[in-house]
């Protein structure tokens, strides 16, 4: 079925025609009947034939069953039902002997289906939790008849609230049940242990030992209990585990397991932590303001999306290098890397129908489809390298091919390097002068070092030593006792000859009010008059500011200026608690006149 509801344009620059596109639309089918995301898709040669395949962990959304579902160009090859939801799909090559076929494991509840050949190969089962203890003993007593079903209800309802081990699933079907339905399913399970399972949320692949595209790669699956497993390609053994502080739901890994490698986990709590090869637990956190709603690792930078309608880019240890803000919210992401170009780029799915890349936060191509994109995936479908597969909110299939000559240009302008990088700069020549001081810094550099230390320590004692003399002295505007705690503030008014004096007092302390100051001014009766020199101040209240006025005249006619000494004084005590010295400004009436 052709489509032609739907197109695509450069970032700034609408290209309707297909002419113009950078894709050619292969293939559109509304009535596809594929729901799935993109953690559930992938690409492989799976039978080693060179003609490679689409497998989908279909959701079967309403009351239709999962299905796994392998695609040769638009039309489904096989199918065959699966027991649980699938949370990832993934392709890996398990060993080196030929043919060189890979394999594809399906997570799907607390499983791992392998297929090779599109048969089922092997059946991995996450090891179970230990049960709840006091779960346990109520399901014993129920199965020797010494409570009845209501209170086991109660009781397990009491459990649930408060025990930090969750109920095991038959508990929780239990507290589900009506009155009447709980009697029969007591007697149908009480004779039955007590099982707790978890399930894989997530999961990808980490190569063994060698970084080539064809090399072994194990299994690395995140689970609803809060932990990392990675299994051995071939034995399916627990090679190691990690534990994370939340629930995984995204997982980016670079390296090889036996040499280093690093694996960033996006999890529900909001945070993406990083982990390496000899870490047990997060090694980097990095915290989101929302929920994350994709991770995609382009070379060595982490882009998240968020429920906040934007992507973000993070280093592995954690600082943001840059923000883009997106026109409708965040469904789904994918890479979309081409190899023959060396381009890698970021995929987003958006709510509006519009499919964006990004290379860092410049915007390369933007793809319009008729419904919202809920799963991407780029990569070899059939014989062709580049080809993009879409599956929408109504359950449609879309497939276009990358055109052998587009070239994905940012913003719309040329690529390479900006024309400011080949401008050479003027460089003053060397000088003698600058030479000579280059050959003393190298004979000479320990001890220009060592003096510049000692003038620095000399420097901090000098300073030190005047910040404890002011203390002493109470020159500061501050008290530094607990006992007396003041703040002293001061303000000049006016052009003179008259300026008005304003000190605001401040009692600092929380609820001790202060009685007994005074307030002394010492200036130069030549130059300054003052109507009242000496004056006792009122009751100071906790944490409110006294603005207390006075008004200086200047008697120069010179216009010269001087310092005036305020200072705050306790009745009976001869040395000042607080101190503060006013420049005075010239007059300049006087000067005018």
């Amino acid at each position: 079925m052709a489509a032609t509801a739907y197109s695509d344009s450069d970032s700034g620059r609408g290209e309707s025609s297909e002419a113009n596109s950078k894709w050619l639309d292969a293939h559109y089918d509304p009535m596809a009947n594929i729901h799935t995301f993109s953690a559930c898709l992938a690409l492989a040669d799976l039978h080693g034939d060179g003609e490679y395949k689409l497998v989908v962990g279909d959701l079967g959304p309403g009351e239709r069953q999962p299905r796994l579902k392998v695609l040769k160009g638009p039309t489904v090859l096989t199918e065959s039902p699966l027991p649980a939801l699938p949370s990832a799909a993934v392709t890996f090559l398990m060993e080196q002997h030929e043919p060189r076929t890979p394999a594809l494991a399906l997570a799907s509840g607390p499983c791992v289906y392998v297929y090779k050949n599109l048969r089922p190969y092997f059946k991995f089962s996450l090891p179970p939790l230990p049960p709840n203890l006091l779960e346990q003993d109520l399901w014993n007593q129920a199965k020797e008849d010494r409570i009845d079903p209501l209170t086991l209800k109660e009781m397990l309802e009491g459990i649930r609230e408060k025990a930090e081990v969750p109920l095991s699933v038959q508990s929780l079907r239990f507290l589900q049940l009506e009155l009447n339905e709980m009697e029969e399913f007591v007697n149908q399970h009480k004779s039955k242990a007590i099982k707790r399972q978890t399930v894989i949320t997530t999961m990808t692949t980490l190569k063994k030992n060698l970084a080539d595209e064809d090399a072994v790669s194990c299994l690395v699956l995140g689970t609803e209990n809060k932990e990392l497993l990675v299994l051995d390609p071939e034995a399916f053994t627990i090679l190691t585990k990690m534990s994370l502080p939340s629930v995984p739901v995204f997982l980016e890994i670079s390296g090889q397991f036996d040499v280093e490698f690093r694996l960033a986990a996006a999890c529900r709590d909001g945070n993406i932590y990083v982990l390496r090869r000899d870490s047990k637990r997060p090694k980097y956190c990095i915290e989101l303001n929302a929920q994350p709603v994709g991770l995609v690792r382009v070379h060595k930078v982490l882009v998240v999306g968020s429920t906040q309608d934007s992507l973000h880019g993070f280093t592995h240890k954690g600082k943001k290098l840059w923000t883009v803000q997106m026109p409708a919210p965040i469904l789904t992401m994918n890479l979309l890397e081409q190899r023959s170009r060396g381009l890698q780029a970021v995929m987003a799915g958006l709510a509006d129908g519009q499919v964006r890349i990004y290379r860092d936060k410049a915007l390369l191509n933007v793809i319009r489809t008729p419904d919202a994109v809920t799963s991407l995936c780029f990569g070899r479908y059939g014989r062709e390298d580049n080809t993009l597969i879409m599956t929408t909110k109504g359950g449609g299939l879309v497939i276009k091919i990358l055109k052998r000559t587009a070239v994905f240009v940012e913003g719309g302008g040329d690529m390479g390097p900006p024309p400011a990088q080949s401008m050479k700069l003027n460089v003053p020549r060397k000088t003698r002068l600058y030479v000579d001081q280059t050959l003393r810094e190298r004979e000479a550099g320990t001890a220009m070092h060592r003096t510049f230390q000692t003038d620095l320590y000399l420097l901090r004692l000098r300073t030190a030593r005047a910040y404890v003399q002011a203390l002493e002295s109470s020159l500061s505007p501050v008290s530094v006792t607990a006992r007396e705690p003041l703040k002293l503030h001061a303000l000049i008014q006016g052009l003179g000859p008259t300026f008005k004096l304003t000190l605001h007092l401040q009692n600092t302390s929380v609820a001790r009010p202060i009685v007994g100051l005074l307030i002394c001014f010492l200036y130069s009766e030549a130059l300054y008059a003052l109507p009242r020199a000496f004056f006792k101040v009122p009751l100071l209240v906790p944490g409110l500011s006294y603005p207390l006025e006075t008004f200086v005249e200047s008697l120069s006619d010179s216009g010269i200026s001087d310092i005036i000494k305020v200072l705050v004084l306790r009745e009976g005590q001869s040395a000042p608690l607080l101190s503060a010295h006013i420049n005075m400004p010239g007059s300049e009436g006087l000067a005018a006149a």
